[in-house]
């Protein structure tokens, strides 16, 4: 099966897993497991912040983020695409009790201007208090689409100016990085906390780094702890998360240029409506029957290629290290055998 369902359905490779046997643990509870430590020390540094959080899942460091940042009651401005309120389960609502206030245009990204008119009047008694902006790069519902650095900076500039909270839900940041350009250091510098997912793109079976400074990480810990998101010898798993950052970083181009040639290959097929611009290693496509999605996938499926359907004729297709550029042409050659027409 060539699977292009998501990023996450990666397996270690075999440099990864002789890293894992290796690791050396400890009970990370206590503070105690080197590798651990180890592995939140160099994301801290690799972005200039001064504290890292090692967790399960890009929802719990989403969550604890939104958790620190406010109180109940408070409002938070996402995109009405992103993840943290599509995906995790109305996490912010039940965690932290906030309400939301959604911007943003079609390709899942949001600008300076539609950030500062969703700013709640602090005077305002009948609004909820806005507390925080929370971006998404790359974006997965706008299909791996990502900012400019400058629409970053410009959006921060607002978030510091009302003195917001600016957190960024950095699933695939580095894809972003890499098809966008910037570094992380420059997304360190504007952010007041930053998660990112080892889990996708970079291959790891497990975890995500939440970034802050000590302050804010050390409530994150105690949250981590309230969530039950507390966890003993984790080194194996965070020596997977310094082998990807070490290994895995500078390979992601390759995946956006396989993605790029499947989003051609399904442009050109006379039952799709359309393909949102390819960009990362996510490809979005529109049926022009919007009843015939999960026909598609089934039809995909016998032929041994496995995507998602997301509902209201859109299919989506993720390309990562487990997906071969040979695997990727014969996806190429299935595709216009499909009788769907």
């Amino acid at each position: 099966m060539i699977d292009l369902i998501s990023d996450t359905v990666t397996r270690p490779t075999p440099g990864m897993l002789e890293a894992m046997l290796r690791a050396d643990v400890g009970d990370d509870v206590f503070g105690e497991d080197p590798t651990v430590n180890a592995l939140e020390e160099k994301a801290a540094d690799l972005f200039g912040m001064e504290s890292a959080l090692f967790c399960a899942s890009g929802t719990m460091t989403n969550q604890i983020a939104i958790k620190v940042h406010t109180q109940p009651g408070d409002e938070v401005i996402c995109h009405q695409l992103a993840h943290i309120y599509l995906y995790e389960g109305g996490g912010m609502m039940f965690n932290s009790g906030v309400s939301v206030r959604l911007v943003g245009s079609p390709d899942g990204l949001m600008n300076a201007a539609q950030v500062e008119g969703g700013i709640a009047a602090p005077d305002n008694i009948h609004a909820a208090r806005t507390r925080l902006v929370a971006l998404e790069n790359t974006s997965n519902r706008g299909g791996g689409a990502c900012f400019d650095f400058a629409d970053v900076e410009a959006i921060g500039e607002v978030a510091r100016r009302h003195r917001l909270g600016f957190h960024l839900d950095g699933a695939r940041l580095f894809n972003a990085l890499a098809a966008a350009g910037g570094s992380t250091r420059d997304y360190g510098a504007v952010f007041d906390s930053i998660s990112i997912c080892l889990s996708k793109g970079l291959g790891c079976p497990v975890g995500s780094l939440l970034l802050g400074e000590r302050d804010f990480i050390r409530e994150a810990r105690r949250i981590r702890k309230r969530f039950g998101g507390g966890w003993r010898q984790a080194g194996m798993l965070a020596a997977a998360g310094i082998y990807a950052l070490d290994h895995h970083v500078e390979r992601l181009p390759e995946d956006h240029a396989l993605a790029g040639q499947l989003g051609q290959c399904l442009a050109e097929q006379p039952w799709v409506a359309g393909v949102n611009p390819v960009v990362t290693n996510i490809v979005i496509v529109t049926l022009h029957d919007p009843g015939r999605g999960e026909e598609l996938v089934r039809a995909l499926r016998e032929k041994g290629v496995r995507a998602m359907s997301m509902g209201q004729g859109k299919l989506r297709m993720v390309t990562h290290l487990d997906v071969s550029a040979a695997e990727i042409d014969r996806v190429c050659e299935i595709i216009p055998r499909l009788a769907l027409e």
